[in-house]
């Protein structure tokens, strides 16, 4: 063996599998999570895990495991996708007494497509009346074969509340692992992606990386998106302070510009000139709210609701993103003309002051001096902790610009016996009601042959020269009537038929 040889082989080691969890709600997904959390990762001298940082590593006989945290909402269905591709390892879990749901059959397709090899953790087998064959069944009908039905997919029997099996399912997850034979040439530029984003009110803009190649140490210059970092300080995910970190770790790094967007490559590269160059190019991609901020910037006419978003971390900003775009109206839309991740501020306020913006927060906070001003100001400001209730309140927002259905409603027919009066804003004329009834305030329709020549409203109604608010059927009345805007001018004349009737506004829904 010549040296050269010796080196590479030495450059590439094994490194730990990266593991996401994925499922139908209320499945068990978290509570697997929290007890492997619990049991399986050892407290360090930091105290153990203090703060959420997206994903967590547990040592099993041994050997790393990396886990990736991802929220479980239905909104967040493109963050637990891209989770499958930065994966190496999925475990689907499925509560056996309810079996194949919506949210399974979606997070099989994302595993399928992402051509990554997966576990079924068969969830609640001590809870009364489970049918595991049934549900060996049911995945057998979505083209999930386990092993024992002939397939190649493991199936672990599990209980997360109550801890049973979950050594069965971690060992599994060695197995398959080194099936894989996963290794990374650690002498490699680091290469990693973002997994979590936010802004810490003490040492500023900080995000979770995993990396994927290379060791990313202290001092390095590094590029996620349009956006560039020189790292400052590095923590595992116990937040312990360390000098590099190494090919399936996730690392906490703070010293970046801004929030880097959530499932952006990041890269190494040698100098801050190549990192603000490479920064540069990539900000001509694609943002966030691209869509959403451009609305009627090229002259379209539809009524839109402005609005200023700020969140806890920017994966709750992607969330939005494709909640929003499920708001679709040819009518009407909503613009996003700033977002951003932190609390809300003065600078906010005098944003939505410029864009005639409403200021929307998720899972953030404001100062009474700032409230006060946006009070001050007429901004309104809506704080939410459920995405489902943002999402519908900005629906509704969004609902209230839509023109309302107009729906007719006839009264009835008058015949003009008599004119009294004419000036140039309204005409005075009497007659005798032939059918159902007219109505002060009420629209009408002159018709002469039949043909439409006037439209107005009537002001003033009298019966027996009494102002009434309305004239039955078969007596005589006498009435204001003033044209509506645009309408020619009087000539309503003796015989003319008066159609009266009512508009009825519907509020339309998206």
């Amino acid at each position: 063996m010549n040296k050269n040889n010796a080196k590479e082989i030495n450059s590439s080691a094994v490194r730990p599998p990266v593991v996401v969890v994925l499922g139908h709600v209320d499945h068990g997904k978290t509570s697997l999570l929290d007890v492997i959390r619990k049991t399986k990762v050892a407290d360090k001298e930091s105290g153990g895990i203090t703060q959420h940082i997206g994903a967590y590593q547990t040592e099993v006989s041994g050997k790393l495991i990396t886990f990736l945290d991802t929220p479980g909402h239905e909104a967040f269905t493109a963050i637990r996708s891209r989770g499958a591709r930065v994966a190496d390892i999925a475990i689907l879990v499925v509560a056996i007494d309810e079996g194949v749901k919506p949210q399974t059959k979606e997070a099989i397709k994302i595993i399928k497509e992402s051509g990554i090899p997966f576990i079924v953790a068969a969830n609640k087998i001590d809870k009364e009346g489970t049918n595991i064959e049934k549900l060996k069944q049911e995945l057998a009908s979505e083209e999930v074969f386990v092993e024992d039905w002939g397939g190649k997919v493991p199936l672990v029997s599990i209980s997360a509340k109550n801890n049973k099996n979950i050594d069965e399912l971690l060992e599994m997850v060695l197995l398959v692992a080194e099936m894989e034979e996963l290794k990374e040439d650690i002498s490699a530029p680091i290469k990693g992606v973002i997994i979590e984003s936010n802004l810490d009110k003490r040492t500023g803009h900080v995000a979770t990386v995993l990396i994927q190649k290379g060791i990313l140490k202290v001092g390095d210059w590094i590029v996620a998106g349009a956006v560039m970092g020189k790292v400052k300080m590095m923590e595992d995910f116990t937040g312990k302070a360390i000098r590099q970190g190494e090919p399936s770790q996730p690392v906490r790094i703070l010293g970046w510009s801004s929030a880097p967007a959530i499932g952006v490559d990041v890269v190494s590269v040698d100098s801050k000139d190549k990192a603000e160059k490479l920064a540069e190019e990539s900000a001509k991609a694609t943002p966030l709210f691209q869509a959403f901020k451009g609305l009627n910037e090229s002259g379209a006419s539809k009524k839109t609701l402005n609005i200023v978003l700020k969140t806890d971390v920017s994966s709750s900003l992607e969330a939005v993103e494709m909640a929003l775009s499920a708001i679709k109206s040819e009518e009407v839309g909503c613009r996003v003309t700033f977002y951003d991740i932190g609390n809300i501020s003065d600078a906010d306020v005098k944003m939505a002051i410029g864009s005639s913006a409403e200021i929307i927060g998720f899972k953030v906070s404001i100062d009474d001096s700032v409230r006060r001003m946006a009070e001050n100001e007429n901004v309104k400001i809506m704080i939410f902790d459920i995405i489902y209730e943002l999402i519908e309140h900005i629906r509704k927002e969004t609902e209230a610009l839509l023109e309302p259905e107009v729906s007719r409603k006839d009264l009835g027919k008058m015949k003009i016996l008599a004119i009294f009066k004419i000036d140039s804003k309204s005409q005075i004329v009497g007659g005798k009601v032939t059918t159902g009834s007219v109505k002060r305030g009420a629209f009408v329709d002159v018709l002469r042959n039949n043909a439409k020549i006037l439209s107005g409203r009537m002001t003033q109604l009298q019966h027996n020269k009494e102002d009434v608010s309305e004239v039955q059927e078969g007596l005589q009345c006498g009435l204001k009537f003033e044209a509506l805007p645009g309408q020619p001018s009087w000539d309503i004349k003796e015989g003319d038929v008066l159609e009266v009737y009512e508009e009825e506004k519907i509020q339309r829904s998206l």
